[in-house]
C-alpha cells in the first residue's frame, strides 16, 4: 500500500476542519447544575454533545447518545476497543476577554473562544483523524470509539455514568493535555484536617477571633486575613507584622479599630499540583500568629500549622515525604485554611502522591501527628494514581507516530494533575498542547494555534491508524 501523507490528507479538509470547529467552539456549553431529562448538565452541553453525535451519524459513523451524560461515535470491526476520551464541557469564560468568549474569531494563525485548547479544538481534531482513516477505507481490524464527556471540568459524573454502562477500551487516549505524552499521574487525596472547638482561655494577651485563607483546595492561597483581640501595645503588633512582611518580601497591611486589630497579607497563587510555585497566603499568616501570645485553642491550631506545613510542601514534616522515578515528589497544598474562636480551626489539603506509594499508609501517618493536637481527618476523598508502562504497546506506538509526524523525540512526561486518561485501565494524555506553547487553557482569550490543530489531526490520525491496523 502507498504510504500515507497524512498532513496532506488534513490539509485537503483544511476548511472544513477549521469552519466546524468554529462551530463548535460558538456552542457555549457551560455546566447547569439542573436536572433536567437528558440534559443533565444544562441545554449548553447538551447541544454541543448533540453536535457531535449528529455529526458522527451524517458522516456514517455508529453514534450512542448515554443518557445525556455522554455519547460516543465508533467506527470500525472487531473485539479490541480503542478509546479516545474527550470533552465537551467549557469552564465559565470570566471577564477581561479582548475576543468574544463564543464568537471563535480567527487572527494571528490563531482561533479564539473558550474551550479552543480545554477541549474543543482537540476534539474535532480527533473526530477528523477519525474521519480520514474511515474516508480512506483502511483496513483496520480493532474498533475505535469517541466517548464524549460532558462534565469533565467538575466532578467526572459523565465518564462514572458512561462506564457504568458501557464497555471499556481496551486501551486510548485522551487529546486534552501536553505533546509528547503522558503516561503517569500522581494520585489526587482531598481531605480536611478539623480541631474540635475548646473553651477560649481569656488570660492570655491576644485572642484569634479569626483566620481565613482560600476558597479551593487546589489552588495556593494568594490572600489571608486575620482578626484578634489585642490588649497589649498596638504599634508593637504593628512593627512586628511589617518587619514580618518585609522579611518574607510580600504584601500586607494592619487596620485597627477598638482592640480589634485585621492582619491582611497577600501572597502569590498557584496551583495545587505545584504549591512550591506560590507563596500560600494562610500559612505565611500562621507563621507570623505563631510569634504571637495567643489563646490556648488558637495557639494549639496555629502550632499545629507551623509545626506541619508551614515551609514545606512535601509532607516531610508529617513523615510522609515520598518519591518516585516515575511521577517525582510527593506534595501537599493548603488550599483553604479556617479558624474561629468559636468553631476551632480547619484546613484543606490537596495531596498529590507518586504512582507507587500507598496512601493509606500516608493517611494512617497523618492520623498519628494529629493526634496530640485533637485533629481528625474529615471528608476524604481519593483518586488514585494512574501509570501505564513505559514499554506497552499504547505508548511505544504513540511516540513512534509523534516522531514521525514531528521529528522530534517523543519524551515521557508525568504530571501531578488529573486528565480521562486515569479513566482507562490503559490510558494516556496525548497533547495537544506542543512543547514550547503557552499554556492558555482556563484563561481569558484562550486560543488554539489553527497550525497546531491541523498538525494534531494528523497525529492522531496516523496514531489511530498504527493501533488499529
Amino acid at each position: 500500500m502507498t504510504k500515507i501523507n497524512w498532513m496532506e490528507e488534513v490539509k485537503k479538509r483544511e476548511a472544513e476542519i477549521i469552519e466546524q470547529t468554529q462551530q463548535f467552539l460558538r456552542i457555549k456549553s457551560v455546566l447547569e447544575e439542573r436536572a433536567g431529562e437528558n440534559a443533565p448538565f444544562g441545554e449548553g452541553i447538551q447541544q454541543a454533545l448533540e453536535f457531535l453525535l449528529n455529526k458522527g451519524e451524517k458522516d456514517g459513523f455508529q453514534v450512542k447518545n448515554v443518557d445525556g451524560y455522554a455519547g460516543h461515535i465508533e467506527m470500525g470491526q472487531g473485539d479490541d476497543l480503542v478509546g479516545v476520551l474527550c470533552h465537551v464541557d467549557v469552564v465559565p469564560e470570566g471577564d477581561g476577554w479582548s475576543v468574544e468568549p463564543y464568537g471563535a474569531e480567527i487572527k494571528d494563525g490563531k482561533i479564539f473562544a473558550r474551550g479552543a485548547i480545554d477541549d474543543k479544538g482537540p476534539t474535532m481534531a480527533a473526530y477528523y483523524a477519525m474521519k480520514i482513516v474511515n474516508d480512506l477505507e483502511l483496513p483496520i481490524n480493532k474498533r475505535i470509539r469517541m466517548i464524549i464527556g460532558t462534565d469533565e471540568e467538575s466532578n467526572w459524573r459523565c465518564v462514572d455514568h458512561y462506564f457504568e454502562h458501557e464497555e471499556m477500551p481496551t486501551m486510548g487516549f485522551a487529546p486534552d493535555a501536553d505533546f509528547p505524552l503522558i503516561y503517569a499521574e500522581k494520585g489526587i487525596a482531598d481531605f480536611d484536617l478539623v480541631q474540635a472547638p475548646t473553651e477560649i482561655s481569656t488570660t492570655k494577651t491576644t485572642i484569634l477571633k479569626e483566620l481565613r485563607s482560600g476558597r479551593r483546595y487546589n489552588m495556593v492561597p494568594d490572600f489571608a486575613q486575620a482578626t484578634i483581640e489585642h490588649h497589649e501595645e498596638e504599634n508593637q503588633l504593628k512593627s512586628a507584622f511589617e518587619k514580618f512582611l518585609q522579611d518574607k518580601q510580600v504584601s500586607g497591611s494592619v487596620s485597627s479599630e477598638g482592640n480589634l486589630m485585621v492582619l491582611e497579607l497577600t501572597g502569590v497563587s498557584a496551583h495545587g499540583s505545584v504549591p512550591q510555585k506560590g507563596k500560600n497566603a494562610g500559612l505565611l499568616l500562621s507563621e507570623f500568629l505563631h510569634t504571637q501570645h495567643l489563646d490556648d485553642q488558637a495557639q494549639q491550631f496555629i502550632k499545629y500549622v507551623q509545626n506541619y506545613f508551614v515551609e514545606d510542601c512535601t509532607g516531610d514534616k508529617l513523615g510522609v515525604s515520598y518519591s518516585d522515578e516515575i511521577t517525582g515528589s510527593l506534595t501537599m497544598n493548603v488550599g483553604i485554611l479556617s479558624y474561629t474562636s468559636d468553631n476551632g480551626g480547619k484546613l484543606g489539603v490537596n495531596m498529590r502522591y507518586p504512582v507507587t506509594a500507598n496512601s493509606e499508609s500516608i493517611m494512617s501517618i497523618i492520623k498519628e501527628k494529629n493526634e496530640p493536637y485533637g485533629i481528625k481527618v474529615e471528608h476524604f476523598s481519593n483518586s488514585k494514581p494512574h501509570h501505564v508502562d513505559k514499554n506497552h504497546h499504547l505508548v511505544k506506538t504513540l511516540q513512534h507516530v509523534y516522531s514521525a509526524q514531528t521529528g522530534e523525540e517523543a519524551t515521557l512526561l508525568s504530571i501531578g494533575g488529573g486528565t480521562y486518561a486515569r479513566a482507562l485501565e490503559a490510558g494516556v494524555a496525548f497533547g495537544p498542547l506542543f512543547p514550547g506553547r503557552e499554556e492558555v487553557a482556563h484563561e481569558k482569550d484562550e486560543y488554539m494555534y489553527i497550525e497546531d490543530l491541523l498538525k494534531a489531526t494528523a497525529i492522531y490520525a496516523q496514531a489511530l491508524y498504527e493501533l488499529t491496523k
